[in-house]
């Protein structure tokens, strides 16, 4: 197993982090939290004419058919900033959706679409009774003559301001399983309000007796639950390096900090509390980056995976939590000011920590693929 990166995925960290430098400094990134959306338009444009919101869409549905962990490479240095924004629902989770459940038609529909940044796509899945599972999934469609009529409330929906079309798992009535739909966003019918306390955007959903149209069903009637899972095995390595990202960055913050700081004559890197923090900031942040590269090698390389994705996401995601954590134990007051940045990552990492499953959840999943 060889986890490197190869010369031409250097190359393209290289590019990704000078972009971030570039287009997004730490000014930049503090006035989008002010925001609503918590994104840019133009920043959105400038990823799109790049090519990153079409990495994982196959070249015939004119994307560029980039591996895993290519894609995977550019969503680190992304959370290196933290930047916010659909580029990973609308990019990556949206997109492999389309990819694994739609028709050929729905494909060619909305794919070459989502890879140039015409079309923003996000998932309405979780409801008031929260959770990732199947079972958690109890929002109704009835058919009707004219089509298929939905009412209900999803909540905690990332990106939904922004989207133009919601892929929304429904249970419709004369099928067993979940449905997905893709809905019109600015449809009759649907609003959207913010959750405060997220970085980025992160809200309720409601739908009041929207109408759509039967072609609104995205692949099969009923048979929308496995290829949403197929879609987030691959999806959720990609968050895990977006996680990685943001963990290295808070570290690398941190060290500095403890180089600079000088207290009772000494850099207070040279206390051993501060010391003890420091080294747990590196062991969660090794080991999130790690357990997220083993599954991306795994996937890229066909390998038995679904126990590695589920590591991947509880270490990743309970390592970038820990992290901030850390950083803000040595840092003390100047990691709350808002100005100095740390806060943005802290942010990030709660507003992540249960997107596509907490690490509860997916031990919980590990061990009974394990079968413990």
């Amino acid at each position: 197993m060889d986890l490197s990166l190869t010369e031409q995925q250097e190359l393209l960290k290289s590019t990704a982090a000078d972009f971030m430098d570039r287009e997004c400094p730490r000014d930049t990134l503090l006035e989008l939290e002010e925001t609503d959306s918590g994104y840019s338009d133009e920043l959105w444009q400038k990823a799109s004419d790049i090519g990153w919101l079409g990495m994982l869409v196959p070249e015939e549905y004119g994307g560029a058919g980039s591996s895993l962990t290519d894609a995977a490479v550019v969503f680190e240095q992304m959370g290196a900033g933290p930047i916010s924004g659909p580029f990973f629902s609308s990019g990556v989770l949206g997109a492999l959706t389309v990819l694994e459940a739609g028709t050929e038609e729905q494909r060619q529909r909305y794919l070459p679409s989502i890879a140039a940044g015409r079309e923003i796509v996000a998932l309405a899945l979780t409801e008031p009774d929260y959770g990732w599972s199947l079972d958690s999934i109890s929002m109704r469609a009835q058919p009707t003559d004219n089509g298929i009529v939905i009412s209900g409330t999803k909540l905690f929906v990332h990106d939904a301001a922004a989207a133009t079309t919601l892929i929304c798992a429904v249970r419709l009535r004369g099928h067993e399983g979940v449905t997905l739909l893709m809905v019109d966003a600015r449809a009759p019918g649907v609003s959207t309000r913010l959750l405060p306390g997220f970085l980025g955007w992160v809200g309720e959903v409601t739908f009041d007796s929207v109408e759509v149209p039967s072609r609104a069903i995205l692949g099969e009637a009923g048979g929308g639950w496995r290829p949403l899972q197929s879609a987030f095995e691959k999806a959720i390595p990609v968050l895990c390096a977006f996680q990685v990202g943001g963990a290295q960055a808070v570290f690398d913050m941190t060290l500095e900090y403890s180089r600079t700081r000088i207290q009772f004559g000494t850099p207070i890197g040279r206390f051993q509390r501060v010391q003890d923090h420091l080294i747990s900031m590196v062991n969660h942040l090794d080991a999130a980056r790690w357990t997220t590269y083993e599954a991306l090698w795994k996937l890229d390389s066909g390998k038995p995976v679904e126990t590695s994705i589920h590591l991947a996401k509880a270490v990743a995601t309970e390592g970038y939590y820990q992290t901030c954590n850390g950083a803000h134990e040595v840092h003390a007051g100047l990691g709350v000011m808002r100005e100095y940045g740390l806060t943005l990552h802290t942010r990030m990492s709660r507003t992540l920590y249960h997107y596509l499953g907490d690490p509860r959840f997916h031990r919980k999943r590990m061990a009974e693929v394990l079968e413990l």
